[in-house]
């Protein structure tokens, strides 16, 4: 069932319907899918995101959403399917290369690197991703960015004495060291307090309205509503709707989906 809606009037408060109804499509997922054996974690699944739009992946736990985010980012390589990234084919291509091209993100499982300072792990990001800098223009590109999510004044650090939520900034900070073309957020904003949630949804808002193109996987419905501008749901690895929050979250395919048939 899709209940996609194209109605411009409709995207989330704060960003003009009319860039988003123009934006060129910067990513296309095209009849993907993945299986793990016997198991089919995604079934013939499509969509396509815009340039500076925020896309919300949402469904029931293992459905499928954070292998959507491996495929796109090259963790899993596609059992069938095509994967293009502003034109161009990523379907075969790894993940170090994914990641030049354009494709930056975040896990539901901060992946930071212990050993090193604040600081230095957002150079790591600097380093390897698509716009690549080094020595002191590095350093400075990290300063800034660790100053643009909070930790300004905290680079020298060690990471592994940092809060969960600071932890999440330093992996955001090196997401964004490289200048992504598209941001994939797997479940950033999972386990934080109301107040650190809060704020973790004003980051990401802002990181909208500087024009990023985001993909949300997320379990907060409130910051699917509020951040996303168009959200698809999965279940069983496939697609069953597409639209606006607002539709999509209201759609008797997806009750069911979350809270079981008897309450469709």
């Amino acid at each position: 069932m899709n209940t996609a809606t194209n109605n411009p009037g409709l995207t989330r408060s704060g960003k003009p319907a009319a860039r988003i109804a123009s934006g060129r499509t910067l990513l296309e997922v095209q009849s993907v899918s993945k299986a793990f054996g016997g198991l089919l974690a995604v079934d013939d699944l499509s969509f396509s995101v815009r340039e500076g739009e925020v896309l919300g992946i949402v469904g029931p736990n293992g459905s499928g959403k954070t292998t959507v985010m491996n495929l796109v980012s090259g963790v899993f390589s596609v059992s069938s399917g095509e994967i293009y990234l502003d034109g161009q084919d990523l379907t075969a291509v790894p993940a170090h290369k994914i990641a030049r091209a354009g494709v930056a993100r975040t896990f539901q499982l901060v992946k930071v690197l212990p050993g090193l300072s604040t600081i230095d792990n957002v150079i790591a990001g600097a380093v390897f991703a698509r716009r690549r800098r080094w020595g002191s223009e590095a350093k400075s590109h990290a300063r800034n960015l660790l100053d643009r999510v909070g930790l300004g004044g905290r680079q020298t650090q060690p990471v592994s004495s940092l809060t969960y939520i600071d932890q999440k900034r330093v992996e955001l900070a090196r997401a964004l060291a490289g200048d992504p073309q598209i941001l994939l957020l797997d479940e950033w904003l999972a386990g934080l307090n109301p107040s650190e949630l809060q704020t973790g949804m004003e980051l990401v808002q802002s990181l909208s309205d500087e024009g990023r193109t985001i993909i949300l996987v997320e379990h907060v419905m409130d910051a699917i509503r509020s951040l996303c501008d168009r959200c698809i749901v999965v279940n069983s690895g496939r697609l069953i709707a597409e639209g606006t929050p607002s539709a999509v979250l209201s759609d008797p395919a997806v009750i069911a989906a979350y809270l079981g048939e008897e309450h469709d």
